[in-house]
């Protein structure tokens, strides 16, 4: 038993780190070619997952004050918007919808906010990625804040993957035959 589940963990982890390391280098920082790569991986499970759900599930929340699914998919969003001000050096802020749950914009945003994050990162230099940046109070290199936001997007595609199931839906990419 302790085996397979051996094998299975090591061939996922070559299935998706191959995945990134098959895609040419193009200019710029590596780091930020690679974190592109990851956000583009997060990217499409998110909305895979959030043009599965159902758009009568983007009210359901598991729970009095937690998140709905639509608010979820906003606030990664939103999360992303973040970054990209903290990119730019300029004061987080957000000028999003808040509280939008209707699968069309939620969908909408989260998509441009991907967008615009692997833009932003596109632009930025070495010395940018070292730069000192502050937010949530502490500060960061502008690289470790980069992983920070990219493992938040991880964190709420998994909360959305418990969500999904927890309303019968099969994450498109789990399904058997695929």
């Amino acid at each position: 038993m302790k085996t397979r589940l051996f094998v299975f963990v090591l061939a996922l982890l070559f299935s998706v780190s191959s995945a990134f390391a098959a895609k040419p280098l193009g200019d710029g920082p590596v780091f930020v070619q690679e974190f592109n790569g990851q956000m583009d991986f997060v990217k499409g499970r998110l909305l895979q997952l959030a043009e599965a759900m159902p758009d009568a599930k983007y009210t359901w929340t598991p729970g009095e004050g937690v998140r709905t699914v639509g608010e979820v998919y906003v606030h990664a969003a939103e999360a992303n918007y973040y970054l990209i001000a903290v990119m730019k050096g300029e004061k987080p802020g957000s000028d999003q919808e808040k509280g939008t749950t209707d699968k069309k914009t939620a969908l909408s945003m989260l998509e441009k906010s991907f967008d615009a994050v692997k833009d932003a990162a596109s632009k930025l230099t070495e010395a940018d990625l070292n730069r000192e940046v502050e937010a949530f109070g502490m500060k960061f290199s502008l690289r470790n804040f980069m992983i920070t936001i990219l493992n938040h997007n991880h964190e709420h595609l998994g909360q959305s993957i418990a969500y999904a199931r927890m309303n019968g839906v099969t994450p498109p990419w789990s399904k058997k035959g695929e």
